[in-house]
């Protein structure tokens, strides 16, 4: 008898859910995380987004997750730990957010961290996670919430418990967005939202803005610095400073086989001023 070898099969049987990791946690504290994880669902594939946040950068974690929601399939679970507020009022949160059948979810801290990210999908149901039956049955500390309650409530996520399990639906969350820029006659006046392990320098200038005001192949002054507007990094030659249109929409400043950071002094945060000539 012949076996026959479809792909279709193995792709059913390789298919599980999906969880991702964005912390400012660096060594260790992620490992407890996933040990929480895996005792609810073990047959989860966590995926380490990035545990390098600048600490208590919730605007830089909230661009990381940003940047990737689009790419990751329909019913992952995104737990997102960037908390400063942790021990505190501060509430916690689980969001279904995307069109009918093909939503994703968002657990994490009620800071705004993953408002942009939930937002970009589409429709956002936001609910406080309030129910105990889906935390750390040894208890809850004060100070690390992504171990006793943000793991637990996004493993039971992704074994797709209904989110309206987790507690009751709010409307009054912390908001976030990257739109806080201004026109000042020539002047388009943004900020650093993140700052790559490259040196590249992404800001809230999204590409439709800056393409109403300049072309490629033009000239704008970063900070009273004359740089080339360009479609990529190869457009100018090693050691040169250029301003592109990054993968994530965003205006960026880099340095061909440089870093753009330290030779404008930019970092996460730090106003920048794009003058277009």
């Amino acid at each position: 008898m012949k076996l026959t070898y479809r792909w279709e099969d193995d792709l059913k049987v390789r298919n599980m859910s999906i969880i991702s990791l964005t912390t400012d946690f660096g060594d260790f504290y992620p490992a407890a995380m996933k040990a929480v994880i895996l005792g609810i669902n073990p047959g989860v594939q966590i995926v380490d987004v990035t545990h390098s946040i600048r600490q208590a950068g919730i605007r830089e974690g909230a661009f990381a997750l940003y940047s990737l929601v689009p790419y990751f399939p329909a019913k992952t679970v995104h737990i997102g730990v960037v908390d400063p507020g942790v021990g505190t009022s501060r509430r916690a949160l689980a969001i279904k957010a995307g069109k009918s059948g093909q939503e994703q979810f968002f657990v994490g801290p009620d800071n705004g961290l993953l408002i942009p990210a939930a937002r970009r999908l589409g429709e956002m149901e936001i609910y406080e996670i309030t129910n105990r039956e889906i935390m750390l049955k040894s208890g809850i500390s004060a100070t690390f919430h992504g171990r006793d309650i943000f793991a637990p409530a996004g493993a039971y996520l992704s074994r797709n418990i209904q989110i309206d399990k987790v507690g009751r639906r709010i409307s009054d969350f912390v908001n976030l967005d990257f739109g806080n820029f201004g026109i000042d006659g020539p002047f388009l006046i943004g900020e650093v939202i993140f700052a790559d392990s490259f040196g590249n320098v992404i800001t809230n200038i999204s590409d439709d803005v800056i393409l109403k005001f300049s072309t490629f192949g033009s000239y704008v002054e970063v900070n009273g610095r004359r740089v080339p507007f360009v479609r990529t990094y190869g457009s100018v030659g090693q050691e040169e400073p250029l301003a592109l249109i990054g993968s994530h929409g965003f205006l960026e400043i880099a340095v061909n086989g440089g870093n753009a950071g330290l030779q404008f002094g930019l970092k996460n945060g730090n106003q920048v001023a794009i003058k277009v000539m």
